[in-house]
């Protein structure tokens, strides 16, 4: 009795071990289950993001602090509207600029969610010539008057702009600074590059390639924003401290070329001009101290400059005619008013034809200083800022030395994250650092430096 029981059990055993076999077969033979094709399309989405993100990751990790690289938390109302203003359209840095803001509000989008009509908008605005500051203050006026609920802006002048913050602070329109910005206390932040550092390791970096002696000179981009006036001084410093033997012999502005076509018209009639003499006229832009030369903002002036007491003397007493500034005829003025930037800046260098080193403070001044140095048949070192592709072809071909490439992309992301965190009333840190790294002929092929061109 017994085994038929045994006989039973067993023969139930291996029914329901082939039962549990087929069933496993017919399981691996029909179509896969559609959550497993889901999970799928999860994972391949995922990867899609991933591989799309990595085309600016590299741009946001250099960002500082860390909170300023991302979207997250940044929980915006449906439909907000944001402003940034730049200095310039059409150039490729401020374009960089444009698409780094532009993709920090496509990435909070798609975090919240946001599409069509609920969508956080950007609108991007600049002067159409580099630095236009009338432009630039017209501009201001008319996003205000649009209302928008954060407002970026990289500040062309320094002195330009205090009255409309004061309006935007009366409409609770929180101001951020981005790129260059100024001393008004109701910024919220201020998001740009570490120009003084950067300033600092160029004037090094041009001291050992002139072997540190002999003249050098500075093409500054404006006298009037805080990013050109920084990295404009902090050069200075770093070369009148630490390089003695390095001769600053001229300071270009590139924003102030009427002043100097008069300075080139006056020196062709073997006058010397200055501005104190134009002012007796009521002609002068500027107060300021008789100049032979470029001088700084300020009106001190450097190189082969004669300094003039109040009374018209030299420093040592004597009476100096020929160096006193005069003010130009109206032959004269007219025949300043022809002469080109080219003309000006040829005759600056002709004035010194053992300079060593050239030192440019932005993109546009670079391409200035490589082509004067070609028009003068010039070989000598150069150090300057930003990094687009005309210039690294410049870069590449030896006319340039070594460029700091800023993050321009990373710049107008963290000022829109900035912006929104100010919007939500979140608090900002005052500096938010962008980021710098150098560029030069070594490291140009190098592919961490090739995610971050632009």
């Amino acid at each position: 009795m017994m085994k038929r029981i045994h006989s039973i059990i067993a023969a139930a055993l291996c029914t329901s071990m082939c039962v549990c076999a087929c069933s496993s077969q017919d399981s691996v033979e029909r179509p896969e289950d559609p959550v497993v094709s889901e999970t799928e399309d999860v994972k391949k989405e995922t990867k899609k993001e991933a591989k799309e993100e990595k085309k600016y990751q590299k741009k946001l990790e250099m960002i500082h602090p860390s909170a300023y690289d991302n979207v997250m938390g940044l929980e915006l109302e449906e439909g907000t509207a944001l402003s940034v203003i730049g200095k310039a359209d059409g150039v490729p840095y401020w374009e960089e600029v444009k698409r780094g803001a532009e993709q920090a509000v496509e990435d909070i989008n798609e975090n919240l969610g946001y599409e069509g009509r609920d969508r956080v908008k950007v609108t991007y605005s600049a002067p159409g010539t580099p630095d236009n500051v009338d432009e630039q203050v017209n501009i201001l006026d008319e996003e205000l008057a649009r209302y928008p609920a954060a407002l970026g802006i990289a500040i062309a002048d320094v002195n330009a702009c205090e009255v409309q913050f004061d309006l935007a602070a009366e409409s609770d329109i929180p101001v951020v600074a981005f790129d260059s910005g100024s001393a008004y206390q109701g910024l919220m932040a201020m998001v740009s590059t570490d120009n003084q550092l950067s300033a600092k390791e160029a004037a090094v970096r041009l001291a050992e390639l002139v072997d540190d002696s002999g003249e050098i000179i500075l093409f500054i981009h404006d006298s009037k924003s805080e990013s050109a006036m920084n990295r404009e001084n902090a050069f200075k410093e770093e070369i009148e401290t630490n390089h003695p033997e390095i001769s600053i012999a001229e300071v270009y502005y590139m924003d102030q070329l009427p002043k100097m076509q008069k300075m080139v018209a006056a020196e062709r009639n073997g006058k010397t001009y200055g501005e104190d003499a134009e002012a007796e006229d009521g002609k002068a832009e500027d107060s300021g101290a008789g100049q032979n030369g470029a001088g700084d903002a300020d009106g001190d002036t450097e190189g082969n400059q004669t300094s003039l007491d109040g009374d018209g003397s030299t420093q040592d007493g004597t009476e100096s005619a020929e160096d006193t500034p005069q003010a130009l005829t109206e032959e004269e003025q007219a025949a300043a008013e022809a002469i080109t930037e080219e003309e000006v800046i040829d005759h600056i260098l002709a004035r010194h034809p053992e300079v060593k080193g050239f030192y440019a403070t932005n993109g546009e001044a670079v391409k200035v200083t490589v082509n004067a140095m070609e028009r003068n048949e010039i070989d000598a070192a150069v150090v300057g800022f930003d990094a687009d592709q005309e210039e690294i072809e410049a870069l590449s071909e030896g006319k340039v030395d070594a460029l700091v490439m800023q993050n321009p992309f990373g710049m107008g992301y963290a000022t829109i994250i900035a912006a929104a965190r100010a919007a939500l009333s979140m608090g900002n840190e005052a500096v938010v650092d962008t980021g710098y790294t150098w560029l030069t002929r070594d490291n140009l092929e190098d592919e961490t430096i090739q995610k971050l061109m632009y």
